[in-house]
């Protein structure tokens, strides 16, 4: 499995404003394409910054599932423009968990 552990800085006090749209949007359509996502998790030492972990079955599928999600009609026609400016910054790292040891 390929994990993206994702680190989000969103602008002051737009995380729970954003997180709502997460939970009801993003997440539904990541699984709904085949994604795992794990989280998200709330920074305990920073109000704005959350995490989460995306999972793919293999790096081919990577690119392809993620294209589905960006090029779609919830991302282009409302998530873009809605979450987008909420955020300052964010972090993507990609790792292999070559003997599946996370479960979700």
């Amino acid at each position: 499995m390929i994990v993206e552990m994702r680190t989000y800085k969103l602008k002051p006090g737009m995380r729970a404003q954003f997180l709502k749209i997460f939970r009801s949007k993003t997440i539904p359509k990541h699984v709904e394409l085949g994604m795992k996502i794990l989280g998200p998790f709330l920074s305990v030492e920073d109000a704005d910054t959350f995490f989460f972990m995306r999972g793919f079955p293999d790096l081919a599928s990577r690119e392809p599932m993620k294209a589905a999600f960006y090029e779609g009609d919830l991302w282009k026609r409302e998530l873009e423009n809605t979450l987008m400016p909420m955020i300052d910054r964010y972090e993507v790292v990609v790792v292999d968990d070559p003997g599946n040891l996370v479960h979700w």
